[in-house]
């Protein structure tokens, strides 16, 4: 089944952060975990991805997932659930956040990375 994206839930998740992106600015949805969103009579279902199944902050992003969907007008009841069959993978994060959780600079910016990496490297580090 194809990924649905109903945009208005898309933007209101905008708001919503995984606590450990929050310091960056970086919503769930430039994360990549928004799998699905649709509402039908007023019943909103999201699907998230989790960049870990092993995530100590699910039920934070699960409940300000729902809370934000649960106040957009229109909606009457909601469920945020996470995907467990597909995985999350980097390709998923926006350009943005790519940029964002980038800690070494863009490899096409640096012409000889042993070089790159020797001026960066402590006297006397490894």
């Amino acid at each position: 089944m194809a990924e649905t994206v109903d945009t208005t839930i898309r933007d209101a998740l905008r708001a919503v952060y995984d606590p450990c992106c929050r310091e960056k600015g970086i919503s769930v949805v430039d994360m990549g975990l928004l799998h699905r969103a649709e509402v039908e009579d007023g019943v909103a279902r999201v699907e998230l991805l989790l960049t870990s199944g092993w995530c100590p902050f699910a039920t934070t992003v699960l409940s300000e997932a729902e809370s934000a969907v649960r106040a957009l007008p229109g909606v009457t009841d909601a469920s945020v659930e996470v995907v467990w069959s597909q995985a999350w993978t980097p390709e998923r994060l926006s350009a943005g956040a790519r940029e964002r959780l980038r800690f070494l600079p863009d490899p096409a910016a640096v012409g000889d990375p042993a070089a790159y990496v020797r001026d960066k490297t402590p006297a006397g580090g490894s």
